[in-house]
């Protein structure tokens, strides 16, 4: 049963272990990241179709990669303590909120960071789907940097000990990255495999919100093929609200199941304590 007053207790705890194991550093990490990250990609983006498409790729990589760092041994590192509490009458489920919302607090704070760097160096000014562009691009990478975090607590809970959850790590990110689309066409049970994953989503709001199959963005392969005619068009990237939502939505869903399978990876772990 979901304890409130746990949850509160526990929030706080974990506020005061971050605050003195300096949290700034996760601040700075973003503000770093996103700038590398921006300024390689600013000058091309909103220019080509492949250029637009590589750099919405890396920015959501960079979201990927800031919310699974901070939180991949947020859980692991305190099994001993959690099993001791979990006896004395500890709700897991509360453990768990309380996390998550630490984590969905500290990623609001990276996205502003991260969306305010790149605005430094892109223009994402354009007309949006359902509001402004500015507010749609923020959201799209709140939902990836908060559901990556999610997805850490969960890897964290599976993991015996920070070693083992930093060595899962490498494995998920990459599996984030093959399944985005970009790098590969996607068929058959990689495609479905495709739809729990935060780059899928990230990638196919991205690009809906800038409109990638608009002829305004050229394909431009090479200087040595410049009469190259545009690639067959993606549906995932059309204009519309469903694309948006849907994107949204499935970011959602899995936060909501990563919270699911971290609470009862727990009790698993501690069934017989």
């Amino acid at each position: 049963m979901f304890s409130t007053k746990q949850t509160s207790i526990y929030f706080k705890k974990i506020a005061r272990i971050a605050f003195r194991e300096r949290v700034w550093k996760f601040m700075i990490f973003a503000v770093i990241i996103a700038t590398l990250v921006a300024a390689i990609v600013g000058d091309d983006m909103f220019t080509t179709y492949e250029s637009t498409k590589s750099g919405f790729f890396t920015i959501a990589s960079a979201c990927i990669w800031i919310g699974i760092f901070n939180s991949v041994q947020s859980i692991c590192k305190e099994h001993e303590i959690i099993r001791a509490e979990y006896r004395q009458g500890m709700k897991l489920s509360a453990y768990i909120s309380a996390n998550i919302f630490w984590q969905m607090l500290l990623c609001l704070v990276q996205s502003v960071v991260i969306f305010a760097v790149c605005n430094v160096f892109i223009d994402f000014n354009s007309d949006g789907i359902i509001t402004s562009a500015y507010v749609e691009y923020f959201i799209t990478i709140f939902l990836l940097t908060f559901g990556s975090a999610v997805m850490g607590i969960m890897l964290s809970s599976i993991a015996g000990n920070p070693t083992t959850a930093m060595t899962i790590m490498p494995f998920v990110l990459i599996l984030q990255l093959i399944m985005s689309g970009v790098l590969f066409e996607l068929s058959g049970t990689s495609e479905k495999i495709a739809y729990i994953t935060f780059s899928k989503w990230g990638m196919s709001a991205f690009g809906s919100i800038a409109d990638l199959n608009n002829a305004k963005y050229p394909l431009k392969i090479s200087e040595a093929y410049p009469m190259v005619e545009r690639l067959e068009t993606e549906a995932c990237y059309d204009c519309v609200a469903s694309n948006l939502l849907t994107a949204w939505g499935w970011c959602i869903g899995l936060i909501l199941c990563f919270a699911v399978i971290s609470i009862l990876s727990l009790k698993i772990k501690n069934r017989d304590s």
